[in-house]
């Protein structure tokens, strides 16, 4: 490379260092503040050299930087941060941004100071502001002919934002589904040696904190126990020997212990990235008499996100599946109950389901719990049977958004004509948002549907009738 090219490095170099021993030598004292120079993004450097202030740190931090500049009579010297100051070998000069001196200084150091700005700026004479043409650049430099001063500045902060979403950040990057098992326990009711009895106990063996895919088979056998997931036993699957061959059943209602419905879970998820497959989630407790009080019994309560139900079976009466909150995938599954049996705030699609109704007169197929227009949740049905006993209605209004969609989606003749009821609120009938989608069966009629109700063009039933309604792209993977 030609001397006269590496005079300008040189220059900054030397200049560097002086500064550095000179403010040494004086014992002074740094302090780094961030300052607005640039449109995206600018920072600066504040030497406030002078003396120690007990009001800097009671007072209002502007009010304390603007007191010290007058007082002290700082003077600040401005660079845009931006690669138009390059070196000849390309090199961006970014260790010189900013320079502001908490020194009584004398006419003669203010002209120092603005001498060593002056030479910086021209160290590259060939990236020059043109009034008329933005930045001209030199040959080589990355820059096009037509590229803005400004232009190139988002395109720099573009390509920074890039670099600094492509890090993997261990406590805020989401998290991947691991899907492939890395560890494999076997539950039976006649272990061998080294395998559980119960499903609980093989859970209680992961650690506290678990971060690897575990599969725990289930063999054939009926298992009756109440079983729990804690939130951070997370990627855990629970896969029986068939859903008419696995089964994992308890009793409880909400009358029956503290916790109410919430408690009287069979199966309780409370972890991420839960996968189950064929087995069966079984609340024992018998249908309860119309009008009955306490007797919710819930088979299963999924209370996290990213979950996967694979060829299940829940079954129960009232308050059967306690979808209760994150985004949740069942494909091919068996749901079974009377009042409310699909119920929850989760953001839930089922596809190719069976759901069926042993309601004694009148029941309810859902219970949708979204309570604001901002929440992302609701059910959506696509590709489903719906058959039973009783009169079912396809939802009721649990929360004053509640949201609801069944398309594609056989409807036996036990549904009442009306389709949904508004919880005896008739204010919910604004907010709600039930609709049906090219539905086929003797209770898909829409010709009795209640005013409030929606019958889906294409445009609008789009948005929930494949995975993406879930964010499915991002978590699920069948192939396993």
């Amino acid at each position: 490379m030609h001397v006269s090219r590496l005079m300008p490095l040189f220059l900054s170099v030397a200049i560097i260092i002086l500064l550095f021993l000179r403010l040494l030598l004086q014992f002074l004292i740094m302090e780094i503040v961030v300052v607005g120079v640039w449109k995206k993004i600018s920072c600066g450097i504040l030497l406030h050299l002078y003396h120690f202030d007990p009001d800097f740190t009671t007072e209002n931090p502007v009010v304390s930087l603007k007191r010290i500049c007058r007082e002290d009579k700082i003077m600040i010297v401005s660079l845009p941060i931006h690669t138009a100051l390059l070196l000849p070998n390309h090199i961006p000069l970014l260790t010189i941004l900013l320079l502001t001196f908490s020194l009584r200084m004398s006419i003669f150091h203010s002209v120092f100071y603005g001498l060593v700005v002056v030479i910086i700026l021209l160290h590259n004479p060939s990236a020059t502001q043109c009034h008329t043409k933005g930045i001209r650049p030199r040959p080589g430099n990355g820059l096009s002919t037509n590229m803005t001063r400004v232009q190139f500045s988002e395109e720099q902060f573009m390509k920074w934002v890039r670099f600094v979403g492509g890090l993997k950040h261990s406590v805020f990057k989401t998290a991947k589904n691991k899907l492939f098992p890395s560890h494999t326990l076997h539950v039976s009711k006649k272990p061998s040696k080294g395998g559980f009895s119960s499903i609980q106990a093989a859970i209680d063996s992961l650690p506290f904190i678990n971060l690897v895919r575990v599969v725990i088979k289930v063999h054939a056998g009926v298992y009756t126990e109440k079983v729990n997931i804690p939130p951070l036993k997370s990627f855990i699957t629970i896969q029986g020997a068939g859903a008419d061959n696995t089964i994992v059943q308890w009793g409880d209602t909400a009358q029956s212990q503290p916790l109410g419905t919430y408690g009287s879970a069979t199966f309780a998820v409370n972890s991420p990235f839960f996968i189950a497959k064929n087995i069966t989630f079984k609340n024992t407790a018998p249908i309860p008499a119309p009008g009955a009080v306490g007797k919710q019994a819930v088979a299963l309560r999924i209370s996290a996100d990213n979950a996967i139900f694979l060829g299940c079976k829940f079954l129960g009466a009232q308050d059967t599946l306690y979808d209760q909150l994150g985004r949740h995938y069942y494909k091919d599954c068996y749901i079974e109950g009377s009042v409310d049996f699909i119920f929850g705030n989760a953001l839930s699609l089922f596809e190719g389901c069976h759901v069926h109704a042993i309601a004694q007169v009148t029941g309810a197929l859902t219970a949708q719990g979204r309570s604001s227009l901002l929440q992302d949740t609701g059910f959506s049905f696509v590709h489903c049977k719906v058959t039973g006993s009783g009169a079912l209605y396809l939802g009721r209004a649990w929360g004053p958004f509640s949201r609801v969609v069944f398309a594609y989606t056989y409807m036996d003749n036990i549904i009442i004509p009306k389709g949904w009821y508004n919880w005896g609120d008739p204010n919910r009938e604004m907010t709600v948002f039930y609709g049906q989608y090219k539905c086929t069966g003797a209770g898909a009629s829409y010709a009795g549907r209640v005013s409030w109700s929606r019958e889906l063009t294409d445009e609008e039933a789009k948005p929930f009738i494949s995975l993406s309604y879930i964010d499915g792209s991002e978590w699920i993977n069948l192939s396993f």
